[in-house]
């Protein structure tokens, strides 16, 4: 019974990320680059345009978070949980793929697309940054659609009858 909720909170989180990697890929992160115009090529760059983008990004990191923290952790839960205790309809094999996709969008995260919002908190809304985290993160959308597709085949197999 245990596995059962188990299977149906991965398969929850892991949708409900994939969602989101999919909404963020091709609308919110291209749209960081409407937020304020690029400094003027020669000149000082108009410091109320980077303190804008500023302000907008700290707003966006603070409605995100609460958003995305829970499920990706029901997501690193589930994936560690079922790596241990595998359920034999699935195996071992299957479970420490979905670990290793968790594993990919949470070094992703940390390693790439963090340094990246950094430059972005600081009111460095270049096109090339813009650029960077929407092409980065296409690894992440793809790892949480695999997470999801991965998910949903392991609670059939386990709900399937014999």
């Amino acid at each position: 019974m245990i596995t059962a909720w188990v299977l149906i909170v991965q398969l929850a989180a892991s949708s409900a990320m994939a969602a989101i990697a999919w909404f963020v890929q091709v609308v919110h992160y291209p749209l960081f680059g409407h937020v304020s115009p690029a400094p003027p090529v020669a000149g000082e760059p108009d410091t109320s345009a980077r303190r804008a983008a500023a302000d907008y990004h700290e707003e966006n990191v603070r409605r995100t978070r609460p958003l995305v923290l829970v499920p990706m952790a029901c997501e690193a839960f589930t994936a560690a949980w079922l790596a241990v205790f595998p359920p034999a309809p699935i195996g071992r094999a299957a479970t420490l793929a979905g670990l290793v996709l968790v594993a990919i969008v949470i070094l992703s995260t940390a390693l790439v697309q963090v340094p990246l919002h950094a430059r972005l908190r600081s009111g460095d809304v270049d096109r090339g940054t813009i650029e960077s985290l929407v092409r980065s993160t296409r690894l992440r959308t793809a790892a949480w659609t695999a997470r999801m597709v991965l998910a949903a085949w392991m609670l059939h197999a386990v709900s399937a009858p014999v």
